[in-house]
């Protein structure tokens, strides 16, 4: 059976009551990014994963698409219903049958391991159905009209996760035969007399409801906690190029007045040649002159900026998100910094980035070497890069 079909439902539907405010909780920021946005790319990483089925309100498409745009991996936005089972359903409804294993995580669990996600995918393969848990810790009171009923015994007591893992067939069927009053999907499948087996939980793999625990995820993060999840990369990019007449300038996307331009294949625009090569390197996919040879007749004179935005595809599809990049210009002339900005604008249009991740600086190298003669520029860049 093939180790690479499994589709992850995330049920993003809710409305997030608790958390109080107007926004839903799984578009509230942590750390600079929607809450979401974590719990998608601990999915994305995994190379059990073949797909993402996002299911959300309609009046959020929108916002959830803007968040989806950073991942390859989701199939589609299904539009959600009033309550979790609802939106489940419809989330199976953008499944098909070669999708063998469906998983339902809680949209706002943004700290579930690849482990984790390893141990539901194989228990589901074996068994049909799984789920996360963990013993429950304290003592559990069963309270009615303000007093203690009953107090069970906590050794058989564990607290249920995501993400829950089943067989497709299985869990279609259990939603053709719902029963009422299921919390989760385990339930419906507990309802057809199917066992549900359990795998350890984690401690860690918190599901963010209250303000509390978003203060809590943002301590977490800062402290390196999601570390174990992350796989970044740096990358280093170099470029030279020659200046000589009859060429129009362009840096960083940016036509600059000069009596000379560079010399190339394409626009020749070195500070771009220097961070698609930076980026290329970090998610380990070669270089400019393997992806765009100078001997091919498509990239006659051509924008380096189109280039670069073919370079972020590239590295959407390896689920590959740039963290920021740090570029220097050599140049003895003309003067650079009052285009800096311009040219922040447009590399990170073409990137999809905020232009806060891009540093531009110029320097020159004080009349020394070929930049000093005025003979070419050149351009360095590092890219750092998480998985």
């Amino acid at each position: 059976m093939s180790t690479s079909s499994a589709v992850a439902i995330i049920p993003a539907a809710g409305q997030g009551r608790r958390m109080g405010g107007e926004t839903p909780k799984q578009y509230l920021p942590l750390e600079g990014r929607p809450l979401i946005w974590h719990t998608l790319a601990c999915l994305e990483r995994s190379p059990l994963i073949q797909a993402l089925v996002l299911v959300v309100r309609p009046e959020d498409r929108q916002l959830a698409g803007q968040v989806a745009g950073d991942f390859p991996k989701v199939r589609c936005l299904v539009p959600g219903g009033e309550e979790r089972c609802d939106s489940v359903r419809a989330g199976l409804g953008a499944t098909t049958e070669g999708d063998d294993i469906i998983l339902v995580h809680d949209a706002v669990r943004p700290f579930v391991s690849q482990a984790l996600i390893e141990r539901v995918v194989s228990a589901a393969r074996e068994w049909g159905a799984v789920i996360p848990a963990l013993p429950v810790r304290e003592t559990i009171k069963v309270v009615g009209e303000g007093r203690v009923v009953e107090t069970p015994l906590r050794s058989r007591l564990w607290a249920a996760q995501t993400p829950q893992g089943f067989k497709r067939s299985l869990l279609v069927e259990a939603f053709e035969k719902q029963a009422v009053g299921a919390t989760d999907e385990a339930m419906l499948v507990e309802q057809l007399g199917h066992p549900v087996r359990v795998v350890e939980g984690e401690v860690g793999n918190l599901k963010i409801t209250t303000p509390e625990d978003l203060a809590w995820a943002g301590w977490w993060m800062r402290a390196g906690g999601q570390m174990q999840t992350r796989n970044v990369r740096v990358g280093q990019g170099f470029d030279v190029h020659r200046l000589e007449a009859g060429r129009a300038l362009v840096l960083g996307g940016v036509t600059i007045p000069f009596e000379r331009g560079l010399a190339g294949h394409s626009d020749a625009d070195v500070l771009i040649h220097a961070v698609m090569d930076a980026l290329l390197g970090a998610a380990g996919l070669g270089d400019i002159g393997h992806l765009f040879p100078d001997t091919d007749s498509r990239y006659q004179g051509i924008s380096s900026l189109l280039l670069l935005e073919e370079v972020r595809v590239r590295l959407q599809e390896r689920a590959a998100h740039i963290l920021n990049i740090d570029a220097t210009l050599l140049a003895q002339r003309p003067r650079i910094a009052p285009h800096v900005p311009e040219m922040i604008a447009r590399m990170a249009g073409a990137l999809h980035l905020e232009p806060g991740r891009l540093s531009i600086k110029a320097t020159t190298t004080e009349g020394l070497g070929f930049v000093g003669r005025e003979e070419g520029i050149a351009a360095q860049a590092l890219a750092l890069v998480e998985f």
